[in-house]
């Protein structure tokens, strides 16, 4: 019937969920409409989103299984008498992370219907700016007398253009899927590139890498000012190369500037890729098991006929264009996530933004989503956490003059009797050079970056100064307490080099 719901939410990824849980919460009739269109491939998944299903929860245990490989190998020096080669076992990995992704669906599930949330496993599309159809055989209609919410996200690209790239490659979307080992692989890049190269060489499979231009190109999250994404795209170079650095000498080969034209199989099943190395100017080939595209992600928007409810997106992108309550063009419509426009494409800020969303709607809040000093990580072998702003974008806003870069490198306790090399860990802090020194960012590369990061976020978000920090006892011994004990400028050229305790 019409008005049936009070708020419809398009799309069971995080956001979304969020969303539809928060507004129920009020005693309002809530429906969520999922639909997980399956992968070139084949491959689909349940209730909870790209991240549930197909990014960080497989991901983060994945790239567990290979810290646990490093471990292995470190063990020896710890007195542990381990026989070698050790042997990871793909199927066993798989079935783990795949049971528990399962069993976030199920919980998903459950949670909905506590709540009283309707949920139907249907595509949604406008047929009026009020009403949403559930593309079903009965053709049913639902519909909203308010407010819908659309919380699609988005999909891996294909890059069309090459031949044999749809017929013979997978994307992320399959990878976490997958029964068997992919084999020797080649991820072709994009930043969740780097972190499945990394997983994929820490497991033992022989991983090329190659990249078109700049590592963690896609990683802007940390310097999200102004929708600037040209300034986004420079300001990670140190830490990329880093982490890069690390990958290559952990054995993850690489193939820069490097532009695929083709994909064929051959009579052993193996995927052939040419491409041409643009600094030689030649063509290259080698053979795989596995070809993996990671060349972006693109909203998934195809059957919501944005057109016939009048919602705005960027022509570019093909993003939803919102305002800071994200409401779309359309005034009763609301877009949260990835699907939407100069946001950061990360799981806690699309949860956040559908909860503040659904109190704003039904629980007399005013409160608008912050998107500034969002903290992020990349996990790949040595992790890259980050929050606020990068050293570039913080010149670009404040100018050279006024700002202050400390850094050091350090080496983990942990790296010493095991003699790992750490010369990649790194840790930077990004200040305001006025008398108060407000720090603007803060970047760590190193082993838990992520759990470093976290406890910092907060004091950068409540406005912490170079002095405060100086006066934080650091904890020891840490590589957390690094950050605590940053004195050497970048502008003074002195070895950043850390000695001793």
């Amino acid at each position: 019937g019409k008005n049936e719901y009070d708020l419809l939410v398009i799309g069971g990824g995080s956001g979304g969920l969020a969303c539809a849980k928060e507004a129920a919460q009020f005693g309002r009739k809530v429906a969520v409409l999922d639909y997980v269109e399956p992968s070139p491939r084949g491959t689909t998944w349940g209730l909870g989103g790209t991240c549930v299903n197909v990014g960080c929860i497989p991901k983060k245990l994945m790239h567990q299984a290979a810290l646990l490989g490093s471990a292995l190998k470190d063990a020896k020096h710890y007195g542990w008498n381990i026989s070698q080669p050790v042997h990871h076992t793909w199927s066993v990995m798989a079935q783990g992370v795949q049971n528990y992704v399962k069993s976030l669906n199920w919980g998903h599930r459950v949670q909905l219907q506590d709540k009283k949330v309707k949920y139907f496993n249907i595509k949604g599309g406008f047929s009026d700016p009020h009403t949403v159809r559930g593309l079903t055989k009965a053709g049913k209609e639902v519909s909203c007398c308010d407010n819908i919410v659309i919380a699609t996200g988005g999909r891996p690209k294909y890059p069309t253009h090459i031949t044999g790239a749809l017929e013979y490659g997978i994307t992320s979307d399959d990878l976490f899927w997958l029964k068997e080992s992919p084999g020797k692989t080649i991820p072709l890049l994009i930043d969740v590139s780097l972190e499945c190269a990394g997983f994929l060489t820490g497991i033992g499979l022989d991983t090329t890498v190659m990249m078109r231009s700049i590592p963690l190109r896609g990683f802007d999250q940390a310097s999200h000012i102004s929708k600037k994404k040209q300034i986004c795209f420079t300001t990670q170079q140190q830490m990329a190369s880093l982490v890069t650095e690390h990958m290559e000498s952990y054995g993850t080969k690489f193939l820069k500037r490097c532009f695929p034209t083709k994909v064929e199989k051959l009579k052993s099943n193996r995927l052939q890729v040419t491409w041409k190395n643009a600094d030689l100017n030649t063509e290259e080939t080698e053979s795989f098991d596995t070809v993996m595209w990671a060349v972006g992600r693109v909203p998934d928007t195809k059957t919501l006929n944005l057109e016939t409810a009048g919602v705005k997106t960027n022509s570019e992108t093909g993003k939803i264009i919102v305002d800071a309550s994200e409401a779309t063009s359309v005034p009763h419509i609301y877009a949260v996530g990835d699907i939407t426009e100069g946001r950061p494409e990360l799981t806690p800020t699309a949860i956040a933004a559908g909860k503040l969303l659904a109190q704003r709607l039904f629980g007399q809040s005013s409160e608008l989503m912050d998107y500034d000093n969002v903290p992020t990580t990349v996990f790949t072998p040595l992790e890259y956490g980050c929050v606020g702003l990068s050293e570039e974008a913080a010149v670009q806003c404040h100018g050279s003059d006024n700002i202050e870069v400390y850094h050091a490198y350090y080496k983990p306790l942990e790296f010493t009797v095991a003699e790992r090399d750490a010369t990649q860990c790194y840790v930077k802090m990004v200040c305001l050079r006025e008398r108060e020194q407000r720090i603007l960012g803060l970047h760590f590369i190193g082993p838990n970056a992520g759990e470093v990061i976290q406890g910092f976020a907060l004091g950068i978000k409540c406005g912490a100064t170079y002095p405060q920090l100086m006066k934080t006892v650091g904890i020891h011994p840490t590589c957390a307490e690094e950050v605590t004990k940053l004195h050497i400028t970048k502008r003074s050229g002195l070895d950043a080099t850390v000695t001793g305790c």
